[in-house]
């Protein structure tokens, strides 16, 4: 099936993929690394007109945030293993004397008792100093990566990011801004929800919520239910019952105009799924819209193969096998709730937030507006 795009929106970053020829200049480097309760992802990205390349990458399932809900504290392997993992960040990053960077981490150490040792242990042994960033921040950065996918024709936007330990859901108002301008006033949410700047139209935050329930921490609430079908329609409950008090309850809100944007592994595992991709290909996914029907029929699928089936498919893998039903079950919740029957496909997220907020502070990107 020929993926689905939304309409062009005018001259906003995108990423694209840098070949491994010579390597940039240093002083043109940026850097912008996640750590989340199951994953640590960094990128190193320089500035290219108004968009940015890649030019190195990391990605590794940590599983940092594995025992917290019984225990409320990072484990000893936890920390070994990512430990391990950011030493590999740190040798990148001075490979290519990276000296413009940005380093988060989120929900895991949020929450756990000894997050702020693991923070000081972690820049006493790789030498990189995260900062722990509360819900907002998170938020504020998930909806500036997706502003790229932003159709023209989007009145409402709803920007969801499923985490390994928590949601991040924006609600946004685009009325007040011309069509053409929709996917910049996006990207000047990096300054914050509520701009200050008068010279431009502005995008409205209606309502934000973090619900501490990502696919780790979903999962590991219904880890003793042992019925597949049953754990998974106990987990989709659970987490609609999360977000009774989000601001699209308390009104019918219209379809038309209306878009949700979803980045996370997750979203992007079932875009796979759906276009039936034996390898992973970023081209073909992100931007990719899909109908709630069809995100059932993947969803279906899932429980019909069962925990053997999955662990086994190729589409899913082995480090996103162990929550794609959790985070299927959050994906489905949120279908069900909102005056929209498409998703559109972001991969994307935390770190293309970051660099985006680092090379527009600097005034690097052209044609967007600092």
């Amino acid at each position: 099936m020929t993926p689905k795009r939304p309409e062009s929106a005018g001259a906003i970053p995108k990423l694209v993929e840098s070949p491994a020829l010579r390597l940039p200049d240093s002083a043109d480097l940026y850097a912008a690394l996640d750590l989340g309760t199951n994953s640590c992802r960094m990128l190193i990205a320089q500035p290219q007109g108004n968009q940015f390349k890649v030019v190195d990458s990391f990605s590794k399932s940590v599983q940092l945030g594995a025992g917290l809900e019984s225990s409320g504290r990072l484990s000893r392997s936890s920390i070994y293993r990512t430990i391990q993992a950011l030493r590999v960040c740190r040798q990148k990053l001075k490979r290519h004397q990276v000296r413009r960077m940005r380093l988060v981490a989120t929900e895991a150490c949020r929450r756990a008792t000894n997050g702020v040792e693991f923070m000081e242990r972690v820049q006493r042994e790789t030498g990189l100093k995260l900062d722990i960033i509360e819900p907002l921040e998170e938020a504020q950065l998930a909806v500036v990566s997706c502003a790229p996918l932003v159709s023209p024709v989007t009145n409402q936007l709803l920007v969801v990011d499923i985490g390994g330990g928590s949601t991040e859901l924006v609600w946004i108002d685009l009325r007040d801004v011309p069509p053409r301008d929709r996917a910049r006033a996006i990207m000047r949410m990096h300054h914050g929800f509520h701009s200050t700047d008068n010279r431009f139209p502005a995008a409205k935050v209606v309502d934000w919520i973090s619900v501490p329930l990502g696919v780790a921490t979903l999962r590991d609430q219904f880890i003793d239910v042992e019925d597949d079908s049953a754990r998974f329609a106990l987990m989709s409950w659970f987490f609609e019952e999360n977000l009774a008090e989000f601001a699209p309850y308390k009104d019918e809100q219209s379809r038309e105009g209306f878009q949700i944007v979803g980045t996370s592994g997750t979203v992007t595992t079932v875009a796979a799924s759906h276009l039936g991709l034996r390898r992973y290909d970023r081209n073909k996914v992100d931007g990719l819209t899909m109908t709630s029907d069809e995100i059932d029929k993947v969803i279906r699928n899932y429980l019909l193969l069962g925990p053997a089936g999955r662990r086994k498919d190729p589409r899913i893998g082995m480090d996103r096998q162990a929550l794609i039903m959790s985070g299927a079950a959050i994906l489905q919740a949120l279908l069900r709730c909102w005056p929209t029957d498409r998703l559109s496909v972001a991969d994307r997220g935390l770190r293309e937030g970051m660099l985006y907020a680092q090379m527009s502070a600097d005034g690097v990107l052209k044609d967007t507006v600092d």
